[in-house]
């Protein structure tokens, strides 16, 4: 491959995510506010560290962060965009909010710069196979433009619409995700006061109407098994969530059950630790607490 990619953001999903794009082929330049992360991953991979002077080389930017203030402060305040060339493709893979998004593209354009934002779905097992599920927002030119990169790290490219639009379709499956869950695991605290074993009652949704990602992917392997260890963070939930809501309010629609799911999952968020796992809900549902 001839393109040369900068990777900004090597968290639990970012440093995956990276080695993928490497064991493709791509020539990659990568950095973190963790200089040892940094250090880490070059030393697994052919990757680079991401310099002033490589930016002006590199024909797309990724950033992999925690939120869209974050990503703006990197691109605007922090100089990478105004390092990149003319025509080189930003690509936001964050969770970011969608109208900030939307007005970050805007920004960039002004700049000479392509813009798409690409939030993924799947979980730090997916970003290590390179099966991630990548919602797109921008222009579908761009998205073809952008696909060998995406098809490095993703199973499934989903063009969702304009700027933006991406990262809704990405809040709003995790609030979809997260309401679910909770659902789940109340069925299950209720059904093993009444005598069914979690693990039982599990085998009872997946094979009926009751099934789910969360019956089927959460509950023995993080939640029955004690571990806790999916990789995405109760908070970090809680911030998708807070963005689903705001969509919500943005477009005048008044969220009603989903409001209440929203609501419990942001108190629990407020008493947990940033690593606290967002499978942990299992034990703050228990209805003991």
């Amino acid at each position: 491959m001839s393109a040369r990619i900068g990777f900004i953001g090597l968290g639990m999903m970012g440093a995956p995510m990276s080695a993928c794009l490497v064991k493709a082929g791509f020539r990659l330049d990568v950095t973190d506010v963790d200089a040892a992360r940094v250090a880490e991953v070059c030393a697994a991979t052919s990757a680079s560290p991401l310099t002033a002077e490589a930016a002006g080389e590199l024909d797309v930017l990724i950033t992999m962060l925690p939120s869209s203030a974050i990503v703006e402060a990197v691109l605007l305040d922090d100089g990478w965009a105004a390092r990149l060339r003319p025509g080189a493709l930003v690509i936001d893979m964050s969770s970011s909010e969608p109208m900030r998004s939307r007005a970050l593209a805007g920004t960039l354009a002004a700049r000479g710069l392509a813009y798409l934002d690409a939030p993924v779905s799947g979980g730090v097992k997916r970003a290590q196979e390179g099966k991630l599920a990548i919602l797109v927002g921008g222009s579908e030119a761009l998205l073809e433009r952008a696909r060998p990169v995406l098809e490095a790290m993703g199973q499934s490219i989903l063009f969702i619409g304009p700027p933006g639009s991406g990262h809704a379709a990405k809040a709003l499956n995790n609030f979809v995700s997260a309401c679910g869950l909770m659902v789940t695991v109340e069925a299950l605290h209720v059904a093993e006061k009444f005598g069914i074993a979690p693990d039982v009652m599990t085998d009872v949704l997946n094979a009926s109407s009751g099934r789910s990602n969360t019956s089927e992917n959460k509950v023995k392997q993080f939640m029955l098994s004690g571990t806790f260890g999916s990789g995405f963070s109760l908070r970090l939930m809680d911030k998708d969530l807070a963005i689903a809501k705001s969509l919500a309010d943005s477009v005048g629609y008044t969220l009603t059950f989903g409001a209440t799911g929203i609501d419990v999952w942001h108190r629990v968020a407020e008493t947990v630790g940033a690593t606290t796992d967002h499978t942990e809900m299992f034990r703050f549902l228990s209805g003991t607490r």
